[in-house]
Order: C-alpha cells, then sequence, then structure tokens
C-alpha cells in the first residue's frame, strides 16, 4: 500500500432526511481522489432516498433494504466495499474539509486503526468540545473515548478481528475495539480532527438501563468474569449519575469537565 490509501466512507441511515444531505456534501466534496462512498438504507419512507438521489452520481455503492440493527448495516457496508481503509460516517455526522487527504498522510500499512479527533457539538445549545480517542481498550474499559466517526480501520483489521457483533445493538464500537486490543492489534494516533458528531443521533436514543445486556455481554464476551462486567457496567450507571447531576450547573457542564475545547 502506498501514501495514498483508498479510503471507503459508509454511511448508513434510516429515515435520516433531516440531516442526511448534510453528511453527503460533506463526503462528496472532499478533494481526496482515492476514495469510495458506500450508502447502506434501511429501507427509508420519509424522503431519505430522494436525497440520495440527488447525489447519487457521487455514490458509488448504494444498498438499500431492511437490517437486522446498527451492527448488520456497518457490516453490509464494510463488505460491500473495496477500500483500503474504513471509516465510518452516519447520517449525523459531517466530514470535515480535507479529513482524507490529512488521514492518507499520516496511514501507514501496518496499522489497524488510525485514530483522529472528532468535534462534538450539542444540536440544541451549540457547544462544541474536541473529543480525543483512546488507542487501548481494556477488558473494563473505564473512561475510554471511542469516536469511531474518527476511527479509520484497515480492511486487514476486519479480516483479521471480523466485523461488528449484531448481537450487540449499542455499543458495538466498543466492543469491536475491545476486541482488536485483546488481540493486540495496531493503534495509531494522529492528532488531527477529522469529523463532527452532533448529539442526539442513534447512540443518545436510549438510556443506560435498556443498554445493560449490551454492557455486560461485551465485558464477558471479552473474557470477563460476572463481576468484571458488573463493576463496568456500574460504573456507567454512576458516570450518568454524575452527569446528571452536573447538569444543575448547564447542560454542556459535564462535556466541559470531561473533553478537551474545541
Amino acid at each position: 500500500m502506498d501514501k495514498s490509501p483508498k479510503i471507503s466512507i459508509v454511511t448508513i441511515c434510516y429515515n435520516s432526511a433531516q440531516s442526511l444531505e448534510r453528511t453527503i456534501q460533506s463526503v462528496v466534496s472532499q478533494e481526496y481522489a482515492n476514495k469510495e462512498y458506500v450508502i447502506v438504507d434501511g429501507c427509508s419512507t420519509d424522503g431519505t432516498l430522494k436525497i440520495i438521489e440527488k447525489y447519487r452520481e457521487h455514490i458509488d455503492i448504494l444498498i438499500s433494504e431492511k437490517d437486522q440493527g446498527i451492527s448488520d448495516a456497518f457490516n453490509k457496508g464494510i463488505l460491500n466495499s473495496t477500500g483500503d481503509v474504513i471509516v465510518l460516517i452516519n447520517s449525523d455526522d459531517e466530514l470535515l474539509p480535507g479529513a482524507l487527504s490529512a488521514v492518507a498522510g499520516r496511514w501507514s500499512p501496518e496499522v489497524d486503526v488510525l485514530s483522529t479527533n472528532i468535534i462534538m457539538k450539542d444540536a440544541e445549545t451549540g457547544y462544541e468540545c474536541r473529543e480525543i480517542p483512546s488507542t487501548v481498550f481494556p477488558l473494563m474499559p473505564f473512561f475510554r473515548h471511542v469516536a469511531h466517526q474518527g476511527a479509520y480501520i484497515s480492511r486487514h483489521c476486519y479480516d483479521r478481528f471480523g466485523l461488528y457483533d449484531t448481537s450487540v445493538r449499542w455499543p458495538m464500537d466498543l466492543e469491536y475495539l475491545m476486541r482488536v486490543t485483546a488481540g493486540n492489534g495496531v493503534f495509531r494516533y494522529a492528532d488531527i480532527d477529522t469529523a463532527i458528531f452532533t448529539s442526539g443521533g442513534t447512540t443518545n436514543a436510549t438510556n443506560i438501563f435498556c443498554k445493560k445486556r449490551d454492557y455486560l455481554y461485551i465485558v464477558r464476551k471479552n473474557g470477563g468474569s460476572a463481576v468484571q462486567a458488573w463493576t463496568f457496567y456500574l460504573f456507567l450507571v454512576a458516570t450518568q449519575f454524575v452527569k446528571k447531576t452536573l447538569s444543575v450547573f448547564g447542560k454542556n457542564f459535564a462535556q466541559k469537565i470531561r473533553y478537551s475545547k474545541k
């Protein structure tokens, strides 16, 4: 692989008419030539497909069919892509100008995951902060920053460690990075901002109690005991409680403590 890897951008969506056009524009406007755009739609009914059709000439691969959840949709995009490197940019996300060129200039063939910064934006307040990704995801991943919108994952990484676990409904990206860590995958960090994540998307659709089964499962799956699984889950519950408590000082107060200001 040379310094200009083929980068596949995978966008999954379902009834995303309000945000998808912004996502598509951020991808097709990238000046990096060696790219491929894949959209996986879950049979939207709200006008999403009309937006996709508007940009159809810029979309290399389009899949529109029912899926079995987010992980399944991710996997469809990955399996149908042909790039050396793959990034997941969902319909709530945007690539920043020049992101793909910046990534390509820092890419090396031995890397499994190149982790880059993302800008987190609160759609309600407009507050923005920078999430600096973690590059190690241990069995009990306390205080880890996943930032999958900024994770550029090689095809050989997916070949080696598999795809996303379709039995995980929410933290499938965390589980995957835990799996790569356990298998001694190669992480590298590049201090560049590559994407915007706007809060209010799929990952914010439910609370920590609804995600209990997932969090207990991913620790057990990767070799943890029941005690370790419950310890991690209760840590997350406590973290959510602290965030809610801190919100009395302002909606974004907890973010101001945990993340660096943009």
